[in-house]
């Protein structure tokens, strides 16, 4: 490790896939590699806590992870569920989020989220690319972790309603930045493997 660490980093990977015909995307191959590898590549040398949610082919996974968590209820209860579980684990102070399907993420980008959130602890981070926001991209104070607990038990499901009303730092990124793209289709991953 480059240097000390000073953020655990949840990749989720518990989603159902069902825009990959029931796929677990996290292990779809893009350009010869599962795309959870391309994205712990990125990563592995920025933490000592990596934690990846799955409700699935947890053997595999365990590979790639210092630790998995599982989503608490029954199904696919959507990332907000995978993201309660790894605040109730992190070992840091807070926690950098990730989707697993986002094979073009690269260290630069993680470094520069991990740095917003040391200005003001207290406060997430949000990605922005362009006029859009992109809330599996950003580090959560596990601090919030009480105040998610409750949007989830009055019916919150959105990431990014809990995020916008926490007064989140914003890291703006450019409209098409491709280390964000998540490749969510069949049809995505042929169009931009050669890319």
């Amino acid at each position: 490790m480059t240097d000390a660490p000073s953020c655990s980093i949840l990749i989720l990977a518990g989603g159902q896939g069902s825009r990959m015909g029931g796929a677990d995307k996290g292990l779809v191959q893009w350009r010869g590699k599962p795309m959870v590898s391309w994205v712990h590549d990125a990563i592995r040398g920025l933490t000592d806590d990596l934690i990846i949610s799955c409700n699935r082919n947890a053997t595999i996974y365990r590979t790639y992870a210092d630790r998995l968590v599982m989503d608490a209820g029954p199904g696919f209860a959507g990332p907000l569920a995978g993201i309660r579980a790894g605040l109730a684990v992190a070992r840091h102070a807070s926690l950098l989020i990730l989707p697993c399907d986002c094979p073009r993420i690269d260290s630069v980008l993680v470094r520069q989220l991990i740095e917003l959130a040391k200005v003001d602890p207290s406060r997430p981070v949000l990605c922005k690319r362009g006029g859009q926001f992109e809330p599996l991209f950003s580090v959560l104070p596990v601090l919030l972790a009480p105040t998610i607990e409750q949007a989830w038990a009055n019916g919150e499901r959105s990431l990014l309603r809990i995020l916008l009303t926490n007064s989140p730092s914003l890291l703006e990124l450019a409209p098409h930045d491709e280390r964000l793209a998540n490749l969510n289709t069949l049809a995505e991953l042929q169009t931009r493997s050669g890319n």
